[in-house]
């Protein structure tokens, strides 16, 4: 086993998956202790490297692509505090963090690892319920359903509506966005039929953040809604059809038609010469035959 211990966190690697604990030092970020302790399957791993500085330098994982719903739901966006895949490393530790990337290459090797995309997440998302307040709202996910609450500061037009509650089978995607610059965030839910290009200011399926502290806190709720979405590279659903009957062809059905008539009046006469049906029914009989042909 292989395990590096520093102010900003513990990593842990017992040949089958790291265990990433953050610190409790008062730099690591309020995203990385909501988060708590990940474990990453060497599966999800496409690689792992040590960045050595003057003071400090970094220990960093690289993850499959679509192997994790946060790096899916945040498109990269996290910031270097909020990243849950790097660890501060002090200079006289640089001895350790490099064993550690040997170990984990070794067994990346062992195992023949690709690093190719992957089909499936690998990484479960954040476990709910959970909530996070945060620009002009609140947003809740408890596994089946998001719940969107507005504050005082929430344009009036969106919340004229009120809270809203959306069904995670109504849902076909969720993003998050940071603030940049002057530029405001966003954390948006695109629901089926209720398709918009408003701004997050004005949509009601969406949370308008501001750069603010608890910002990330929402890239948390959406993880765990992409978590439970269909992978992206998952094909589309195909809703299910009941077979075609193949189509009537005239000539056909009236030829299959007469020779059924044919066969019935056979089986009369056959009735008739055995005695079961008399004259006069064998004859009303083979008149109604007679008509149908």
């Amino acid at each position: 086993m292989a395990e590096i211990i520093q102010r900003d966190g513990t990593w842990t690697f017992d040949g089958d998956a790291l265990r990433l604990t953050p610190g409790r030092d008062k730099n690591v970020s309020l995203l990385r202790r909501t988060l708590g302790e990940l474990a990453v399957p060497l599966g999800a791993l496409a690689g792992i490297s040590v960045e050595q500085g003057k003071k400090t330098g970094r220990l960093r994982l690289r993850l499959r692509d679509g192997a994790d719903p946060l790096l899916q739901a945040t498109g990269g966006k996290l910031v270097e505090p909020n990243d849950p895949y790097l660890l501060t490393v002090e200079s006289d530790r640089y001895g350790v963090a490099e064993y550690f990337v040997d170990e984990v290459r070794r067994a990346l090797l062992l195992d023949e690892v690709p690093s190719d995309p992957v089909d499936g997440y690998l990484l479960p998302g954040p476990s709910v319920p959970l909530s996070a307040s945060a620009g002009d709202g609140t947003a809740s996910f408890d596994g089946e359903q998001v719940r969107l609450e507005w504050n005082w500061k929430t344009e009036d037009a969106k919340a004229a509506a009120g809270a809203r509650s959306l069904a995670l089978t109504d849902i076909t995607a969720v993003e998050w966005h940071p603030a940049v610059g002057l530029e405001n965030g966003w954390l948006r839910f695109t629901v089926r039929g209720a398709e918009t290009k408003a701004p997050p200011k004005y949509d009601p399926n969406s949370v308008e953040l501001w750069g603010f502290k608890k910002d990330p806190l929402m890239a948390l709720v959406a993880a765990a809604v992409q978590a439970r979405l269909p992978h992206p590279t998952a094909p589309p659903a195909v809703p299910d059809v009941p077979p075609k009957e193949p189509a009537a062809v005239p000539g056909q059905v009236a030829e299959a038609d007469h020779d059924a008539l044919l066969r019935r009046l056979r089986e009369l006469g056959e009735l008739h010469a055995s005695g079961v049906l008399t004259d006069e029914e064998f004859t009303l009989a083979k008149q109604a035959v007679l008509r149908r042909m």
